[in-house]
């Protein structure tokens, strides 16, 4: 294999007078079906990531068809074979076969479909008299693996991050179901279930929600506001629990398509976002009582829920068949995120307090500087707002219908609301008796 590849970058350099650049963006198409004993990859890739093979050329830079064949086998594995990871439950498949390669234009739609995609593999190749820059042409692979069964749990490492500065790849799986399962990631997504099972999905959602919340520094300084004024675990527990419930809330009801898919509605969720720090903010140095901070961050959780919707929408085809579990997985390792924050944030705090600044003095500067920086937040936010008009919808049958189903969504959460501050305030009042 080696010699192989040498002999034929030799053959090639005569050809050629400089090595190719890295290019900018690449975008590869890939669709995955396991068919009895073999599971059929099919790749379509611009030849320009090919950095280091030069392919022969005739005229003024034009491919030569006639010659270039003998490259591509080599090209494949090189340059895609040998970057992607395949596994049937977690035993990683062998190197797969090159049944068949081709080159095609820009311009060419047979990868719209696995159907035709295999159709224009094994079909006629371009006519060798076709003028096709190296760098306008597309380098199509039938990769064959073996497998024990179709039926099996099969995942991809697909570590394609090295072909440009940007990579797009746009995944496609056929199981024997007939449910396709669409995939688009950039850059290297590591390990992908293909058909996640529910465990599977509940990890890897987990997972997600906690280093979200760890990596969201709006999410952070409200729930840094929140925590000021309490310093104690005990009483943050029913606050930070109404945030979640609430947060939960509007985050599956942005999933199931219940909130407004406008341009206008992202930006002025994020503006809402950083109004609430700043309101929080704003109360502590006011020093309000904070008896009813629960039912403050459960209004503003509903708001925030839809801000962990968008970061979570390009991860939900992750999910496979189980989106409901997904988010409430998601949901799971944000509150994880929320208490591990928690927990180093109140020493410090109470530290901060006992031995450098007097208590309320401390919650002033603190609660300033959040402040002043929300602030900012919300005034740069706004005027991303204002640049999407919002296009009140037409009363028809489809909005009534949705009204309705938000109307019986707000009565059960209000019946929840009074059900969850009875309870606090017999808990409260049992405490006091006992006292």
């Amino acid at each position: 294999m080696i010699r192989s590849r040498l002999a034929l970058l030799l053959a090639a350099l005569p050809c050629a007078a400089s090595a190719h650049n890295i290019p900018n963006d690449v975008t590869v198409q890939m669709f995955v079906k396991p068919a009895g004993e073999h599971l059929n990859l099919l790749v379509r890739v611009p030849l320009k990531a090919m950095r280091d093979i030069e392919f022969p050329n005739r005229g003024p830079g034009y491919l030569d068809l006639n010659r270039v064949d003998a490259f591509l086998p080599d090209a494949a594995i090189q340059w895609i074979a040998d970057f992607l990871e395949l596994y049937e439950a977690d035993a990683r498949l062998p190197k797969p076969r090159v049944l068949e390669t081709r080159i095609s234009l820009e311009s060419d739609r047979s990868f719209a479909s696995y159907e035709n995609a295999l159709a224009h593999l094994t079909g006629a190749r371009l006519a060798p008299q076709t003028d096709v820059f190296w760098d306008q042409a597309m380098l199509d692979v039938w990769f064959e693996y073996p497998i024990h069964s179709e039926s099996s749990d099969f995942s991809i490492h697909p570590g394609l991050a090295t072909l440009a500065l940007r990579v797009i790849t746009v995944l496609r799986f056929l199981p024997p179901t007939g449910v396709v399962r669409a995939f688009e990631f950039t850059g290297d997504p590591g390990l992908v279930r293909l058909d996640p099972r529910w465990y599977q999905a509940a990890f890897r959602f987990v997972e997600f929600g906690f280093f979200h919340i760890l990596d969201g520094t709006d999410h952070l300084l409200f729930l840094f506001c929140l925590v000021i004024p309490f310093r104690r675990l005990r009483g943050l527990i029913p606050v930070v629990t109404s945030f979640t419930v609430a947060h939960s809330i509007t985050l599956i009801a942005s999933a199931y398509d219940l909130a407004p898919d406008g341009l206008w509605f992202p930006p002025l969720i994020e503006t809402l976002i950083a109004a609430s720090i700043v309101y929080m903010a704003l109360e502590n140095i006011a020093g309000a009582a904070i008896g009813r901070r629960w039912m403050i961050a459960f209004g503003f959780g509903l708001v925030h829920g839809f801000g962990f919707s968008f970061a979570l929408r390009e991860g939900l085809q992750f999910a496979g068949a189980h989106l409901l579990t997904s988010l409430l997985s998601f949901n799971v390792g944000v509150e994880l995120g929320q208490i591990l924050v928690l927990l180093l944030t109140i020493p410090l705090l109470e530290a901060l307090f006992r031995y450098a600044v007097a208590e309320r003095m401390g919650t002033i500067i603190l609660s300033a500087l959040v402040a002043h920086t929300g602030w900012h937040w919300m005034l740069e936010r706004w005027d991303r707002a204002r640049q999407f008009p919002i296009h009140w919808p037409s009363l028809n049958t489809a909005l009534l219908a949705l009204m309705f189903r938000w109307l019986l969504f707000s009565a059960a959460l209000a019946g929840l609301l009074w059900l969850l501050h009875g309870l606090l305030r017999q808990r409260i009042e049992g405490r006091a008796q006992q006292q």
